[in-house]
């Protein structure tokens, strides 16, 4: 921490997530346009980078432990940034991690893994948050979808995929109750990012299998989605956005991030569903 907690007259954020990818870069950004930034993640052994760069460029960036499945440590984390910083002006949901494998092929204790994390960490991150946001009658709350939702899936993507139209359904079923206490949920959705976030993949145990029914479709799509991670978009792009977003007077409800994300957007305005669908599978299972 390399500047003073106490300024009265900035702006806090808090985001999950951030020992690296779209988290990593979004605290940075913040912390980088004026906000005192709370950068929280699970492993503190991971801190390192960001807080080099922190130090480095004697940013208002402070790093606290927040496991997002655990409710102690959501309770301790939150307990602490608001007796410091006082207030809570943007919560950034970021901390989560993709499980790969056809449906068949997921285990159960593998689905409520996901969930937990995904979706079950973002709910009590912003529990945690929403009595001093209501308090303060402000706030921004951004919880980082998929593209995923907007395409309407991703082959080997179900129990991910499902976590974040989850999440988009929470958002804004919440935005109706917190538009009277002046907060605001806004659903940032990132297309293909090459980042961490990839290599943080956990593959299901069973789609390992070669002898698995989907093996050959699984590894179709993995060719895919490596040749779509060649022309994705960098992390920063996301974290862009996001700022984009919480320095609005009035943010829109949902935004895309990635160029890729944009052009399918584009594509699935102009062609039936049926069209799309077809396209998607083109690209999604070469």
């Amino acid at each position: 921490m390399t500047s003073s907690l106490s300024s009265s007259n900035r702006k806090v954020a808090v985001v999950t997530g951030s020992s690296s990818g779209i988290g990593y870069e979004t605290s940075l950004t913040l912390a980088r346009n004026g906000f005192l930034t709370y950068a929280t993640m699970r492993n503190l052994n991971k801190s390192g980078n960001i807080k080099s760069v922190a130090d480095k460029e004697k940013l208002s960036l402070k790093i606290v432990q927040l496991d997002v499945t655990d409710d102690g440590s959501v309770k301790n984390a939150m307990q602490s940034i608001i007796a410091e910083a006082s207030r809570i002006d943007v919560l950034v949901n970021n901390a989560g991690y993709p499980l790969n494998g056809a449906f068949e092929d997921l285990a159960m204790e593998e689905i409520k893994a996901q969930y937990e994390t995904n979706l079950f960490g973002v709910i009590r991150v912003i529990q945690a948050a929403l009595p001093l946001m209501r308090k303060q009658k402000s706030g921004i709350i951004v919880n980082i979808s998929s593209g995923g939702v907007t395409l309407g899936g991703i082959p080997g993507g179900s129990a991910y995929v499902s976590t974040k139209f989850a999440i988009e359904g929470l958002s804004k079923s919440m935005a109706y109750e917190l538009e009277p206490f002046g907060i605001k949920v806004v659903l940032v959705e990132p297309g293909v990012i090459r980042s961490d976030f990839i290599n943080n993949v956990v593959a299901a145990k069973k789609s390992q299998d070669p002898n698995s029914p989907y093996a050959q479709f699984m590894q179709n799509v993995a060719a895919s989605l490596q040749h779509m991670l060649e022309g994705g978009s960098s992390a920063d792009v996301v974290a862009k956005v996001v700022l984009k977003a919480v320095t609005s007077e009035n943010p829109s409800p949902k935004y895309l991030a990635g160029k890729d994300i944009e052009a399918w957007m584009e594509a699935k305005t102009s062609m039936s569903d049926e069209e799309f669908l077809n396209m998607m599978k083109q690209n999604l299972m070469k």
